[in-house]
């Protein structure tokens, strides 16, 4: 089993920061692309920014030059760092990691429980 844990959200004023963290966790093998997505309420999930293995990031244009994704391959472990948050910002955020776990021949995304994230104006 891979358990994804997040940690970081809350409440934070309109330019503030937050730093998200999320912990994969179990039978891991190797572990492809980490990444965050986010939902905020009536909403579909939309992709935040990713980093892969090689350390190639992938940012959304409605979070570049404010929002920074990064890794530490040791722990597992991947963080976003949000600066100047908005209210637009205010969703659940969800991380995932693309895994290979011990026992099965292929890649498979794993997803966190969530974080809210709510920016006030």
């Amino acid at each position: 089993q891979v358990q994804l844990v997040e940690s970081g959200g809350g409440l934070v004023q309109a330019g503030g920061s937050l730093r998200l963290s999320c912990a994969a966790s179990g039978s891991i093998r190797s572990i492809d692309d980490m990444g965050w997505y986010r939902q905020a309420p009536g909403k579909q999930r939309d992709l935040v920014a990713t980093i892969s293995s090689g350390a190639s990031a992938n940012t959304a244009d409605s979070t570049k030059g404010r929002f920074t994704i990064s890794r530490d391959y040791a722990k597992n472990t991947v963080y976003l760092q949000m600066n100047s948050l908005q209210p637009e910002d205010t969703a659940v955020y969800y991380c995932y990691a693309a895994v290979l776990a011990l026992g099965t021949p292929y890649f498979l995304d794993y997803w966190g429980q969530g974080t809210q994230v709510t920016v006030s104006a």
